[in-house]
């Protein structure tokens, strides 16, 4: 009896440690932590992603995630799911946070970030989650790589370049976007229309303002609804025609992540036209 129990206490302390060190199954609620799982997760570690992981105009990974179950954003799929860890973001419902907590699961929550360094502690945080810190330095190296092309680029120029989206809108000097600006050398002055996370602008305001390029997401001179119209105003093309307008898709710069490396060479190559 004393060698069988020793034997299942030995066999038991093995199966701990062996389920120890199996890299973590995953569950992600959130379009831009599922992009971050999807960069540096193994495949067979990701159960499930958010209901808005495979829209193409949020996410830069859209493709690669049909590949997954898509979830609804309510808690009970994850809890059928029984992850090892929730990736969420604390703008996703506070109440399915909470209840997911009260159900003992180990939830992380991203914050939103700002700067270029809070996405580099972003990646670091998911390569330590998925237990693959070597994938996200090399991820933050690529990233550092690309904001040095694009600083490059912009040497010398000082361009003012105001990010203008839909119906006006404008992200302000506190935003991700205007980081990405900095980053490359270039300046935000959605300052100077008293913008600082983000708002609207009228299109007086923004004409008198003369930035040297306005930042979109898209080309072209089709409207499919008001929003996108406001963009096409014969005042803003008069003075802001194909060739001082910079176009950086927003499935680049919805979220902070790795995909900002590619947003940065977009970026570049953005430049490297305008300045022709």
């Amino acid at each position: 009896m004393r060698r069988l129990a020793a034997f299942l206490a030995a066999f038991a302390l093995y199966i701990n440690a062996a389920l120890a060190a199996s890299p973590p199954r995953i569950v992600s609620m959130n379009v831009c932590s599922d992009q971050l799982l999807l960069s540096l997760a193994d495949p067979q570690q990701i159960l499930g992603l958010s209901r808005f992981s495979r829209d193409a105009w949020q996410s830069f990974a859209a493709d690669k995630a049909r590949r997954f179950p898509m979830l609804s954003g309510g808690a009970e799929d994850v809890l059928v799911a029984r992850p090892d860890i929730v990736v969420a973001s604390l703008f996703d419902k506070r109440a399915t946070r909470e209840l997911l907590k009260a159900n003992g699961l180990h939830l992380v929550e991203f914050s939103v970030p700002r700067t270029l360094d809070e996405v580099r502690g972003q990646i670091r945080e998911m390569g330590k989650i998925v237990q693959h810190p070597d994938r996200a330095e090399a991820a933050i190296a690529r990233l550092d790589a690309a904001i040095a092309r694009a600083r490059q680029a912009a040497t010398g120029k000082h361009y003012r370049v105001l990010p203008l989206a839909r119906r006006g809108w404008v992200s302000g000097s506190d935003s991700l976007v205007s980081s990405l600006l900095a980053e490359a050398g270039l300046s935000n002055p959605a300052g100077e229309l008293g913008v600082a996370a983000g708002g609207y602008a009228s299109l007086e305001a923004i004409v008198q303002l003369r930035p040297d390029f306005i930042l979109v997401s898209e080309a072209g001179d089709r409207a499919g609804d008001d929003g996108r119209a406001f963009l096409l105003h014969p005042a803003l093309e008069h003075f802001y025609p194909p060739a001082r307008r910079i176009v950086l898709p927003d499935r680049l710069t919805v979220c902070g992540g790795v995909m900002l490396a590619d947003a940065l060479d977009v970026l570049t190559r953005e430049l490297q036209r305008v300045a022709r």
